[in-house]
């Protein structure tokens, strides 16, 4: 399946020097997307840190690489270079610089990653100025809809076929399980993958006798998702101090396993400054359809201000409102720290505005505000034509985002 972020790539080099990261989860499709970048690149060359013999080739020097790319040859157009998970390399970040110092009119770089590559702080001097990113997420109802590029925020609502739609509900935006839409599939491969994320990922991040409780805090996360996180009562649950658990929480958020999103407290009286939401990337492993109807709009919503921020249309950011009074709404976007728009999820229709919706609308001065539910059927609206709060089917709204 084409993803919109192979034109994001092309796009990027025909445009700018700088190197691409392209930092994602596992499976979400990101080694396929520059795999066939092959057919766009004649000089194409792929190196990834998990393969033995890549390995060696990265270890013996950026020369032998650029040997092997011909950089110092005559050959026409410029090479593209792939470095696949290179961030597990100790000393990455002077391999890189010094790669792209070396041959600033040869070459293309691409590096990409499954876990987020500031986790890694070894390897000296900084790539400041080297470098842009995209964060690659999983499909959502727009990229399925719109497989391009695109240079507005929002675009015009389209209609999702009803069996896109429920298959994207059912088995999640990871492309696997998405295109084989089979339960028993569907079943072997989320328990791979949990087992791939323990047994892989968070060994590299942490010690072994850690493993078991990290894979507690992980399940009882993924149990409670779409609330509040209280570390006191987590550190009870797994025995481990505040400092610990929320050390391991930043490690699965750095593993895209899940995501958390802060209160805003702005302009907000009496409002909650400290505890934060946590969602999963995944939200097919939520069974009960109200928690998996928030969880699905957050992640749409997380998709969209990332995309947005790393496509240089402004500073986008995701957040949620409740004050003291526990009036809440579960979603706050925000453009340049100024309020853009309100969203409640819903899974089915109440026939009435969230009264909290009314009320942090007025509090926040956001121009859009949306009840957003998942069972009403498509209508070929524009969402963001209107100022009040409006109920919206879902799959007109998430149609206009990314």
């Amino acid at each position: 399946m084409k993803r919109f972020y192979s034109q994001l790539i092309q796009e990027h080099f025909s445009l700018y020097r700088q190197m691409l990261f392209i930092m994602g989860p596992r499976q979400v499709g990101k080694t396929t997307t520059c795999v066939e970048l092959k057919k766009k690149y004649p000089r194409f060359f792929y190196f990834s840190w998990d393969k033995l013999a890549d390995r060696q080739i990265i270890i013996s020097g950026a020369d032998v690489v650029a040997e092997i790319a011909d950089l110092d040859g005559t050959q026409p157009g410029k090479a593209l270079i792939v470095f696949d998970e290179i961030h597990k390399y100790h000393d990455w970040k002077n391999y890189l610089k010094g790669l792209y110092d070396s041959y600033p009119h040869q070459m293309h770089i691409l590096v990409t990653g499954s876990a987020r590559l500031d986790v890694y702080k070894k390897g000296g001097d900084s790539l400041m100025g080297r470098y842009f990113l995209y964060r690659f997420h999983p499909l959502t109802v727009a990229e399925i809809l719109h497989a391009k590029s695109r240079e507005e925020e929002i675009v015009p609502a389209k209609k999702i076929s009803e069996k896109k739609f429920q298959t994207l509900w059912n088995y999640g935006g990871f492309p696997d399980p998405y295109l084989f839409a089979n339960k028993r599939h569907f079943n072997r491969w989320k328990a791979l993958r949990f087992q791939h994320l323990f047994y892989e990922e968070v060994r590299d991040l942490t010690r072994v006798r850690e493993l078991s409780q990290i894979e507690n805090l992980a399940r009882i996360i993924q149990s409670q998702a779409t609330k509040q996180s209280n570390i006191n009562s987590l550190s009870k649950l797994i025995r481990a101090s505040y400092p610990t658990v929320r050390d391991w929480i930043d490690k699965l958020t750095s593993l895209y396993f899940c995501f958390e999103v802060k209160p805003w407290s702005k302009n907000i009286a009496r409002s909650l400054i400290k505890e934060r939401k946590i969602y999963l990337w995944d939200w097919s492993v939520i069974e009960d359809k109200g928690a998996r109807a928030e969880n699905f709009i957050a992640s749409h919503l997380l998709k969209a201000v990332h995309f947005w921020t790393d496509h240089g249309l402004g500073t986008y950011d995701l957040y949620y409102l409740r004050d003291k009074e526990k009036r809440e709404v579960d979603f706050l976007v925000t453009k340049d720290e100024k309020p853009w728009f309100l969203v409640e999820a819903k899974y089915s229709n109440s026939q009435s505005i969230s009264p909290a919706l009314i009320y942090f609308q007025k509090a926040t001065g956001a121009p859009h505000a949306f009840q957003v539910v998942i069972d009403l059927p498509y209508v070929d609206v524009d969402c963001f034509s209107e100022k009040r709060p409006v109920i919206v089917p879902a799959r007109t709204f998430l149609s206009q985002l990314v």
